[in-house]
Protein backbone atom coordinates (compact mmCIF):
# COMPACT_ATOMS: atom_id res chain seq x y z
CA UNK A 1 0.00 0.00 0.00
CA UNK A 2 1.12 3.38 -1.02
CA UNK A 3 1.32 6.26 1.64
CA UNK A 4 -0.36 9.38 -0.27
CA UNK A 5 -1.31 12.46 1.71
CA UNK A 6 -4.14 15.39 0.47
CA UNK A 7 -2.35 17.57 -1.73
CA UNK A 8 0.54 15.10 -3.17
CA UNK A 9 1.13 15.43 -6.48
CA UNK A 10 1.53 12.25 -8.59
CA UNK A 11 2.25 11.22 -11.94
CA UNK A 12 -0.08 8.33 -13.49
CA UNK A 13 1.11 6.31 -16.60
CA UNK A 14 -1.86 6.93 -18.94
CA UNK A 15 -2.50 11.03 -20.36
CA UNK A 16 -5.52 12.45 -19.54
CA UNK A 17 -7.52 13.49 -22.65
CA UNK A 18 -6.29 17.10 -22.08
CA UNK A 19 -2.45 15.79 -22.19
CA UNK A 20 -1.49 16.13 -18.58
CA UNK A 21 0.10 13.16 -16.82
CA UNK A 22 0.17 14.68 -13.47
CA UNK A 23 -2.97 14.42 -10.48
CA UNK A 24 -3.32 16.32 -7.14
CA UNK A 25 -4.58 13.83 -4.67
CA UNK A 26 -7.68 16.14 -2.92
CA UNK A 27 -9.24 13.23 -0.64
CA UNK A 28 -7.90 10.26 0.54
CA UNK A 29 -9.82 7.23 2.02
CA UNK A 30 -11.40 3.81 0.27
CA UNK A 31 -11.42 5.85 -2.95
CA UNK A 32 -9.23 8.96 -4.33
CA UNK A 33 -10.63 12.34 -5.77
CA UNK A 34 -7.79 12.97 -7.72
CA UNK A 35 -7.31 16.86 -9.63
CA UNK A 36 -6.12 16.89 -13.05
CA UNK A 37 -3.16 19.99 -12.66
CA UNK A 38 -3.68 20.45 -16.87
CA UNK A 39 -7.44 20.95 -16.81
CA UNK A 40 -8.95 21.10 -13.05
CA UNK A 41 -10.77 18.32 -14.09
CA UNK A 42 -11.53 16.11 -10.70
CA UNK A 43 -12.46 12.33 -10.55
CA UNK A 44 -12.99 9.54 -8.44
CA UNK A 45 -10.91 6.38 -8.46
CA UNK A 46 -10.65 3.67 -6.11
CA UNK A 47 -7.35 2.97 -4.07
CA UNK A 48 -6.35 -0.11 -6.27
CA UNK A 49 -6.46 1.49 -9.64
CA UNK A 50 -4.84 4.64 -8.26
CA UNK A 51 -1.47 2.65 -6.62
CA UNK A 52 -1.11 0.04 -10.10
CA UNK A 53 -0.91 3.30 -12.31
CA UNK A 54 1.08 5.71 -10.41
CA UNK A 55 4.20 6.33 -12.49
CA UNK A 56 6.48 8.28 -9.77
CA UNK A 57 5.31 10.50 -6.74
CA UNK A 58 6.34 13.90 -7.83
CA UNK A 59 5.96 15.97 -4.34
CA UNK A 60 5.26 15.22 -1.61
CA UNK A 61 3.31 17.04 1.19
CA UNK A 62 4.40 16.91 4.80
CA UNK A 63 1.34 15.32 7.04
CA UNK A 64 0.73 17.70 10.39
Amino acid sequence: MILLNVGDIVRLRKQHPCGSVDWKVMRTGMDFRIQCLGCQHQAWIPRIKLERNIKEILQRVEET
